[in-house]
């Protein structure tokens, strides 16, 4: 069953070197234990924070940077570049006109990484 993401949720990106966490501003007026997202919460270095360094040869600084040293590969500082919203998101629920933001969705870089949710920034309590 997918979690709702909320602000400070952990995120990976397949070419990063280093985790992120993801900023929800509380624009959508609804709190999870913090501010919930919803899949327009994309947008670089507001929303989705550098993973590091990037490894992606289809990032052009990455590309000029390993053509530098003789083909060794050469990450270079890490500027998400999304290529849309995350997807699928919810089916059932809407924040603000559109899907809620859950740990199943993905968000796909330009350079072509994918970004993932690792940690939704909640947990789901089971009274037993």
């Amino acid at each position: 069953m997918a979690v709702q993401v909320c602000a400070g949720a952990t995120m990976m990106c397949s070419f990063g070197m280093a985790p992120a966490t993801l900023m929800v501003l509380p624009v959508h007026q609804a709190m999870a234990t913090l501010p919930a997202g919803n899949v327009s919460d994309c947008a670089p270095m507001v929303n989705v924070m550098p993973f590091g360094a990037c490894t992606s040869l289809a990032n052009p600084t990455v590309a000029s940077a390993t053509a530098a040293a003789l083909g060794v590969l050469t990450p270079m500082p890490c500027v998400p570049a999304p290529a849309g919203t995350w997807i699928p998101g919810s089916a059932k629920v809407l924040l603000k006109g559109m899907p809620a933001l859950d740990n199943a969705a993905k968000l796909m870089c330009s350079w072509g990484g994918v970004i993932q949710i690792l940690n939704p920034g909640q947990t789901k309590v089971i009274d037993g």
